[in-house]
């Protein structure tokens, strides 16, 4: 079954060999005797694609059920915790500020956890590249996966001093079109194009405005070293920028007209069951945006963050 859920997953046997360490003489043979003990065809092949049957689709959603209640139950009498591979993927710098300073206190709790995390913020395919969860920033977009809210982060609008002094100080978002000032452009991972910066109104309603921007990225660690440059206006999370602006390095701008909070959230397929070392990291996850929030006041709403039902 762990075989075969890899092969539906990866659309490969020599991508399911090499991600389960087998040969893949051996993964063929072990379809080929359970497609023989079911007595139906589980998988489309063809020279450049594998593919699941309607049966074979079917049979996939019961595995990846009976594997985790295998693990589950093994694991419940056992005494043992949560081991195995787990894969996430996470946007770098909300990696470096909430989950890596307290990642070493996790593996000790769970030693027999291998924790492989990848860094980005692009669209992931989880069931074929494998990764058991991602956490994002933003509205998730992907229909097919289940997304736990955990945390609203709060966004500030910044720009350097050298900037200012070139462009001056706005005193609200009607000045920035017309005063003449720029933005470092931030590119959508999704569509390609510049986001517009975002304001709430006095009277609650969002504002959006496009700057030009002679300068642009897709990556938050360029981002704010380019507003520290005094190439234009950034708005980030606030944990991102808060020692630069304790420091002087930037500054805040608009505080009357703060950009919604943007929303945190982990994201998992909707047809797997979660196996257990899914479930451990994902509530360890939570508490550390809860710990977080403690510590940082407003920066950090925390919403919904109970622990995952077993099922």
């Amino acid at each position: 079954m762990r075989v075969f859920t890899r092969i539906v997953e990866q659309r490969s046997f020599t991508e399911a060999a090499s991600d389960l360490g087998l040969p893949r003489s051996t993964v063929t043979d072990a379809v080929k005797q359970l497609e023989a003990r079911l007595g139906v065809r589980l998988l489309q092949r063809t020279t450049r694609h594998v593919s699941p049957t309607l049966d074979g689709e079917a049979y996939y959603r019961r595995c990846l059920a009976i594997l985790a209640d295998v693990e589950d139950a093994e694991g419940a009498f056992s005494g043992v915790k949560p081991k195995g591979l787990l894969r996430i993927d996470v946007q770098g710098t909300l990696a470096r500020y909430f989950l890596l300073p307290s990642l070493p206190a996790f593996l000790a709790e769970y030693p027999d956890i291998e924790l492989f995390m990848g860094e980005g913020d692009r669209l992931v395919d989880l069931l074929r590249e494998g990764v058991d969860c991602v956490l994002r920033v933003g509205q998730p977009r992907d229909s097919d996966m289940v997304a736990r809210h955990i945390a609203d982060l709060e966004e500030v609008t910044c720009a350097a001093p050298a900037y200012l002094a070139r462009h001056g100080l706005p005193q609200t978002p009607a000045e920035l079109e017309a005063g003449g000032h720029r933005m470092v452009g931030f590119r959508s991972s999704v569509t390609g194009v510049l986001m517009p910066l975002e304001f709430r109104l006095p009277d609650g309603k969002p504002c959006s405005i496009s700057l030009p921007a002679t300068f642009s990225v897709n990556g938050a660690q360029s981002y704010s070293e380019a507003c520290r440059l005094g190439l234009g206006i950034i708005q980030a999370p606030r944990y991102h920028l808060e020692r630069d602006i304790a420091e002087g390095k930037l500054v805040e701008l608009l505080p009357g007209y703060c950009p919604a909070p943007s929303p945190v959230s982990l994201l998992y397929p909707q047809n797997r069951q979660l196996s257990p070392r899914v479930r451990v990291f994902i509530d360890w996850a939570t508490r550390q945006f809860r710990a977080a929030s403690t510590g940082q006041g407003a920066e950090l709403t925390l919403i919904n963050a109970r622990p995952l039902p077993k099922a």
